[in-house]
């Protein structure tokens, strides 16, 4: 019944309603901005300056010289000066096994820095055993800085996946597949 009612005022004097707002006043456009001249005289004249040869531009422009390389060149060559720069280097410890999705097998990274499966290797260990593997310790093996190492065991914790047994033996259970 509710529906029905609040149906009939929202209808009420629909039509009237509707002319009503459909023969108002439209408002009027925005009016255009004067111009000083009319197009077709500036038009000439824009014409008239493209055609010229400006002799100071055409100097300017023999005097550039630009040099292009192939991209995959260039990131040779910054490969190369990266390894001739003196960035020590330290061999990896930890690699996933499996398809390495066409990426370049590492073997050794610079000191400093982590892969993915050291980290994860580094931070599951201080949180199963933090007695053994403790910041300093990770620090050491791994060539880093005390103070980031620090910071990372401290904030960044691995994912800790706990299976809870049921409580009764008649209870549904997942069985392997």
């Amino acid at each position: 019944m509710g529906a029905r009612l609040a149906r009939m005022f929202r209808n009420f004097n629909l039509e009237n309603r509707a002319l009503r707002e459909i023969s108002k006043e439209k408002p009027s456009a925005a009016p255009w901005h004067a111009t000083e001249a009319p197009p077709s005289a500036v038009s000439s004249e824009a014409r008239e300056s493209v055609k010229k040869k400006n002799e100071s531009l055409l100097e300017h422009l023999r005097s550039v010289y630009v040099e292009s390389t192939d991209p995959t060149a260039a990131t040779e060559v910054s490969e190369n000066v990266a390894v001739d720069k003196g960035v020590e280097r330290r061999p990896l410890a930890v690699s996933f096994p499996g398809y390495t999705f066409d990426l370049p097998e590492l073997t050794d990274v610079p000191k400093g820095k982590l892969t993915i499966a050291e980290a994860l290797k580094a931070l599951g260990s201080h949180q199963h055993q933090p007695r053994t593997w403790t910041a300093e310790k990770i620090a050491q093996d791994y060539s880093l800085d005390l103070k980031d190492t620090k910071s990372v065991v401290e904030f960044f914790i691995p994912f800790k996946v706990e299976v809870i047994p049921p409580k009764t033996r008649t209870a549904k259970q997942i069985k392997a597949s």
